[in-house]
């Protein structure tokens, strides 16, 4: 995938030779809205991640009578950075394209399909068949087989409006792909239910348009809300405006597009004599240079949905310090603290949304609201997406439907695909324990964050793939290192077990040097291995790292697993938060000993030295922050050895 996007050549990454060659096939500038940005930003963020990435993307997209609204940016402006490597080949109106851009993706690892409405998949159909993506209507061709695999990103695996034929189509391209990638649980369900053979469910991540935060001007009136983007039956936005004519002191603005009898209904509702002077209505898009100044003059964003996926409003009111109002549907929940930071009410509610309403025009609670607001967590989320995909692109670590002669428990199922991993990737990052620095320890204390800095580089210099999360590098590195000299797997065929969660790199770098690891999702500080209904003594490695590291409440839940999950040798890697400020969340310095003790009892013995060189950096940290009584932050990486 050496061809050169529009615009001008660009150099692909130099990654290591575990990178994957990654061509994704959706909307891009100049084509508007949240799924093209998303698009894009994938892209840029796989490519920072080292792969070696080109973005497939569309001259010509949609038919008018599919999407009533504007298709491209007003103005030319785009509302993120372009990808460089954009080669806008594909377009609605031509079938020959979808067959010839298919046929230059045909060495390519993977192959991720963004997904938005059916009218689109006979054009990505074509594409993969073209590819060399076989069509047996089961999965492909196979876990494993020949040709690019498949990843499908479904914003919306369904449209918010069905039509007859939709869910035929729709499971004719989920059933196509290796792995579906949603952003809620009743996507993931219904994407189940459409035939995908291997669901992931990840929060969709920030990739928001509008610039910085502007001052908010002084303001005493009305409580001031906005509603922001296109106008949809779905969105509710007729039931908001039926329901200010019941609360006078509120104001609305509504900013976008107006689609169809939804848009016509709004504006209607907006003329109410009740409603003079108290709605305002801007048809049209809404330029991402303008967001900033629109926020900054309202005191609350609105979403009343009568249904919904993902959406990226919530975090992009949060960068701007405002409060949300929102139906109880999608992501919404996980995403407003109601009574904290916003309200959340249930769906096409009259009742309930003209309550909510009142208390949001009750004198100082929006800026009550607005004071809890946290501002959203820009890069974490992005580091598990993209090591979301990085696991999708390779082979399942076990497959439940797959005939097993003769019958395998799941932990040699897991070994037992090493080999066709390893086969299917490639080469691998070769490491021996004399490229390591001697500074990198199994055991290790973090007290300042040049040291964290400094494990970004040497991760790179290692030609391991990049960490964008200082913290999160050095606690891997560590890991990796220990992977490296102690566990000295060459053949990499260990069983090696992550519980680090969202945003740590220890399972792409474990991937970078040969393994397979089996990544879970920790839906709560005890959601570990016991889901896996593994055998006594049959995992080599055990992690749990920044920052899904270790609490001081539940550390010795992880050491009690590991002491009957692993194999006489295996490794259990951790990080602890060390500090006295949260007895709940970090291990007091005080209490290592204690840990250490429980775990030696459990036949875990400690790789490494803390008497000397760790609790001294620790007593030198605590003093560094005012004294014995201070609390000193540190984060102390844990190698144990079951015996």
């Amino acid at each position: 995938m050496s061809e050169p996007g529009e615009g001008g050549a660009a150099t692909p990454p130099t990654g290591s030779d575990a990178s994957l060659r990654v061509a994704i096939v959706g909307p891009t500038h100049p084509f508007k809205g949240g799924v093209a940005s998303h698009t894009t930003t994938l892209a840029h963020e796989l490519a920072d991640a080292g792969h070696d990435v080109t973005l497939v993307s569309w001259s010509h997209l949609y038919p008018a009578l599919l999407y009533p609204g504007e298709q491209a940016v007003p103005g030319g402006a785009p509302d993120v950075p372009p990808f460089p490597r954009t080669l806008r080949v594909l377009s609605w109106a031509r079938p020959d394209t979808w067959v010839r851009a298919g046929r230059r993706l045909r060495d390519v690892d993977v192959i991720v399909v963004v997904h938005v409405v059916p009218v689109v998949v006979p054009a990505h159909l074509a594409l993969l068949r073209a590819a060399g993506v076989g069509g047996s209507g089961n999965g492909s061709r196979g876990p494993g087989g020949p040709g690019p695999r498949v990843v499908v990103v479904a914003h919306n695996v369904l449209p918010h409006e069905p039509g007859p034929g939709d869910r035929p189509l729709v499971s004719s391209l989920l059933r196509r792909a290796d792995a579906v990638v949603v952003h809620s649980d009743e996507q993931a369900r219904l994407a189940a239910e459409l035939g995908a053979r291997r669901v992931r469910e990840v929060d969709l991540p920030p990739h928001l348009p509008g610039g910085e935060r502007e001052p908010r001007p002084p303001h005493d009136g009305p409580v001031r809300l906005l509603s922001l983007g296109i106008v949809r039956e779905y969105k509710g936005l007729d039931l908001l405006v039926d329901a200010l004519r019941d609360v006078p002191d509120a104001t609305l603005t509504v900013a976008g597009e107006l689609w169809g009898d939804a848009g016509r209904r709004v504006r209607e509702l907006a003329a109410d004599p009740r409603l003079a002077g108290r709605v305002e209505v801007h048809g049209g898009y809404v330029p991402s240079e303008r967001i900033a100044g629109l926020m900054a003059r309202h005191d609350a964003v609105v979403l009343p949905y009568r249904s919904a996926t993902a959406s990226q409003n919530v975090l992009l009111a949060r960068a701007h310090g405002l409060p949300v109002l929102a139906s109880a549907v999608g992501t919404f929940p996980r995403q407003v603290r109601d009574g904290v930071d916003g309200l959340l009410v249930p769906p096409a509610d009259r009742p309930a949304l003209v309550e909510a309403l009142r208390r949001l025009a009750a004198p100082g609670a929006a800026a009550a609201l607005a004071a809890a607001v946290r501002p959203p967590d820009l890069s974490g989320p992005w580091a598990h997406y993209v090591g979301a995909i990085e696991a999708l692109a390779a082979p399942p670590a076990f497959d439940d439907d797959a005939p097993v002669h003769p019958p395998m428990g799941r932990v040699a199922r897991l070994r037992s695909t090493v080999a066709g991993l390893r086969a299917r990737r490639g080469p691998v990052l070769e490491l021996t324990p004399r490229d390591l620095p001697d500074q990198l320890r199994a055991t290790d204390l973090l007290t300042v964050d040049t040291e964290a800095v400094e494990a970004v580089e040497t991760a790179r210099l290692l030609g391991l793939p990049r960490a964008k999360d200082p913290v999160a590098a050095w606690a891997a590195l560590g890991a990796v290192a220990a992977l490296v000299r102690v566990l000295d797997d060459r053949g990499r065929t260990g069983v090696v077990v992550d519980e680090s969660g969202g945003g740590s790199p220890f399972s792409r770098w474990a991937r970078a040097l040969g393994f397979a690891p089996v990544e879970l999702e920790l839906t709560g500080r005890r959601a570990a291995i016991e889901v896996l209904d593994v055998d006594t003594a049959s995992l080599d490695v055990v992690a749990r790292l920044h920052p899904g590291g270790c609490t001081a409440s539940d550390v010795a839940h992880v050491v009690g697993q590991a002491s009957w999950a692993l194999r006489s040798g295996g490794l259990l890697l951790l990080t602890v938060p060390i500090g006295d400020d949260d007895p709940d969340f970090a291990v007091r310095p005080a209490d290592v000993r204690g840990v250490l003790a429980r775990a030696d009892d459990l036949g875990l013995t400690l790789v490494g030295d803390v008497d000397g060189d760790v609790l001294g950096r620790m007593r030198e940290a605590r003093a560094s922050f005012g004294g014995s009584d201070s609390p000193a932050y540190a984060v102390l990486r844990l190698t144990f050895r079951r015996r």
